[in-house]
């Protein structure tokens, strides 16, 4: 590796442990001569994220919606209809998977304030109509009925808009974008989880929704996959996923990033869970995914496409700007086990190789 970031500073970078042993996100110091954002588009204004802990997940989820409800009902009774975008990148694990439970409480809060359709919608890397069947939201839809509750696959659907990206060659390519995730009479509310990622160190709200609205073939089409072509290198994969939030971000309402159980290690499909017991959420996605890391145990240099994001004014990221009500921050935080390929992780924080190592 060419420059100061060599692998045995990497290593004293994140502590990387032998067989069997956990690397966890605290033991790691700032990588020498690492890369300091500067503020391309200042976000100035403060944030307010709800943290809310306990021991029942539909009433924690619901309960951190209602404490950002002044946020959230002014711009919901403008809307037509709601998306509710859940987190399937797995269609067989429901650790990996937004739980029923999660999505219950979303309309349990919704109930009361919003009398239209709701629509979940999800474009998984798998069989989406799978996953809908393998974590029952087909049952939570038949006993939603009086919410006007429907599912949706966004890649069956297949309609969408196209945005420019970088390809691995630094190029541009063109990427499909659900068209439904951008719709301006929609109240877009995500539905993450606190897991840790094998790309981009965690993923959370924005995570969710950029690497969720990529399309990809439906079952039974001819192959292919816009996903993938996030997945050029760790630069181009932060980077892109800053160009998706970008186009993205004029249509979100809220996000509820679901803390019950995450998931640490190997995520974001193969990990271990985390019993966080508590619910996040927040009408800016940026302020509520850096209170998800600090939730973790996470350094908030760490992940890429926030610092990117923030840097361009898509939210606050300043942890002294974010108002938190609810729980205390210190008392729901729970170190998460990181990636084994950490390491690969953060060499994005250093000089450039000739060929970024591809991840995930």
């Amino acid at each position: 590796m060419k420059g100061n970031l060599t692998r045995r500073n990497l290593f004293h970078l994140v502590a990387a442990s032998g067989l069997g042993s956990a690397l966890r996100a605290q033991q790691a110091p700032p990588p020498e001569g690492g890369y300091v954002p500067e503020a391309v588009v200042p976000f100035n204004r403060r944030s307010r994220v709800s943290v809310i802990r306990g021991e029942e997940r539909r009433k924690i989820v619901c309960d951190s919606l209602v404490a950002i409800d002044d946020q959230i009902r002014p711009v919901l009774k403008q809307k037509k209809y709601v998306v509710i975008k859940p987190n399937n990148v797995s269609t067989v694990n429901q650790l990996a998977a937004t739980h029923a439970d999660t999505l219950h409480g979303i309309l349990d809060y919704l109930g009361p304030r919003f009398k239209g359709p709701v629509v979940i919608a999800e474009s998984s890397a798998g069989d989406t109509l799978e996953g809908y069947e393998n974590f029952g939201y087909n049952r939570l839809a038949t006993e939603r009925k009086s919410q006007k509750v429907s599912l949706v696959d966004l890649n069956r659907e297949g309609k969408y808009e196209v945005i420019p990206l970088l390809s691995p060659d630094l190029h541009v390519q063109p990427v499909r974008l659900a068209a439904r995730l951008l719709d301006p009479d929609a109240f877009v509310l995500c539905a993450a989880i606190l897991k840790t990622h094998n790309t981009v160190v965690a993923t959370l709200s924005i995570k969710n929704m950029t690497l969720g609205a990529p399309l990809r073939s439906a079952p039974g089409e001819p192959k292919w996959n816009d996903k993938r072509k996030y997945h050029g290198g760790i630069r181009q994969t932060h980077y892109n996923m800053m160009l998706t939030a970008q186009k993205m971000k004029p249509f979100w309402g809220a996000t509820l990033i679901d803390g019950f159980e995450g998931m640490e290690g190997n995520g974001p499909a193969s990990g271990t869970p985390v019993a966080s017991r508590v619910a996040i959420a927040s009408a800016d996605y940026i302020a509520a995914d850096r209170i998800g890391l600090e939730a973790m145990g996470i350094d908030a240099k760490w992940p890429a496409y926030l610092q990117y994001c923030s840097q361009v004014g898509l939210g606050q990221y300043a942890l002294s700007k974010i108002d938190v009500v609810g729980a205390d921050l210190a008392a729901v935080k729970k170190p998460y086990r990181m990636h084994r390929d950490i390491e690969r992780e953060l060499e994005w924080l250093g000089p450039l190789n000739d060929v970024p190592p591809k991840l995930g």
